[in-house]
């Protein structure tokens, strides 16, 4: 009996113009390895499918998209981009262009990543219809640091758009109103983009995976955990423990799917799903939330289009569901080919 062989598909990788992967990440140091490590991994794992992929850099020009549409006519593009012209909430755009273009591409549509990039806007958006967001309040750039008073310390500091925990350290955490006011002005010039103070759940950091446009599904909850964190020390997600492998080490930093009753796990999927609808997202997102004590899950941020290296905490859930990384990839460009965004 004959094997039915997959079609080979004519795919464009749309890629940040300095993120364009070598064919081996041999040679390469730690830190420039980390960084290159998402473009590399769909690359070559898409090659290694038998596809014919092109890597598209981009940087403050869509003529380069224009261009590989032209030349190469992908059956899909796989949209890896995150900001353009240096600016994050730009990368809507990036996918509007593609959408007046015809072009089928991965992930999340132009509207849901409009709403979700904005944390104040996605908090806004959720607390209206009662899911639970911690209290919050933005401080625009070259304006003085007030803080309303029904906003209640501890806060923690962050930028309001930036991604990648940018400018997200232990000392985000402020505890009084001189310590906010120097945290916001270091967001201010560290990120060059608004301050976000929100109110610091205690609790578990969990994480959801979904996938889908019309019919959502969901991954195997996963958590993060700090089993070398120092004393006093907040269990967030700061840039060191994002990027910095020797810190990660330090910190005896482990990510697995989250234990939780099935009543618990039941709750999540049902409130992620309608998070998901809510802010009309698409392709695949992940959902960041802090679980207290008592089991209450606060949603603190909506990821569209989040990092998806082999091994990383998206990739490993999926396949934690049964789902191996070339299959996930595989599933990310069905979803794209099948996206209408007229509908």
């Amino acid at each position: 009996m004959k094997t039915k062989r997959k079609k080979q598909l004519r795919i464009a990788v749309l890629v940040q113009h300095d993120l364009i992967p070598p064919d081996t990440l041999e040679g390469l140091g730690e830190a420039e390895t980390v960084r290159i490590k998402t473009e590399f991994d769909v690359v070559s794992t898409l090659k290694a499918a038998g596809h014919d992929v092109r890597p598209v850099g981009i940087y403050d020009d869509l003529n380069a998209i224009n261009k590989a549409i032209e030349e190469h006519r992908p059956h899909v593009a796989f949209n890896l981009i995150e900001e353009f012209d240096s600016y994050p909430l730009f990368d809507q755009h990036v996918v509007s262009f593609l959408e007046l273009k015809r072009q089928k591409y991965t992930g999340c549509n132009p509207r849901g990543l409009t709403l979700s990039r904005d944390k104040a806007l996605t908090k806004k958006i959720l607390a209206y219809h009662r899911i639970h967001v911690p209290e919050f309040a933005v401080f625009a750039r070259n304006r003085k640091v007030y803080r309303p008073k029904r906003l209640k310390f501890p806060l923690l500091v962050k930028s309001l758009t930036a991604e990648g925990s940018a400018g997200i350290a232990q000392s985000s955490i402020v505890r009084d109103d001189e310590k906010l006011v120097e945290r916001v002005e270091f967001i201010h010039r560290q990120t060059n983009s608004p301050a976000i103070a929100e109110q610091y759940i205690e609790g578990r950091e969990i994480y959801l995976g979904l996938l889908g446009n019309h019919r959502v599904q969901t991954y195997t909850p996963w958590e993060l955990l700090m089993e070398k964190l120092p004393e006093g020390a907040a269990n967030i997600a700061t840039s060191k423990v994002k990027w910095s492998p020797k810190y990660q080490e330090k910190v005896g930093l482990v990510t697995r799917a989250a234990e939780l009753t099935p009543e618990q796990k039941r709750q999540l999927e049902h409130l992620s799903r309608r998070i998901y609808r809510l802010l009309m997202l698409s392709g695949y997102a992940r959902l960041d939330y802090r679980m207290t004590d008592d089991g209450k899950f606060y949603l603190l941020e909506a990821n569209p289009n989040p990092n998806i290296a082999h091994k990383d905490d998206f990739a490993d859930s999926a396949e934690a569901s049964g789902i191996p990384y070339p299959q996930l990839l595989q599933k990310l460009m069905t979803l794209g080919m099948s996206y209408d965004p007229i509908q």
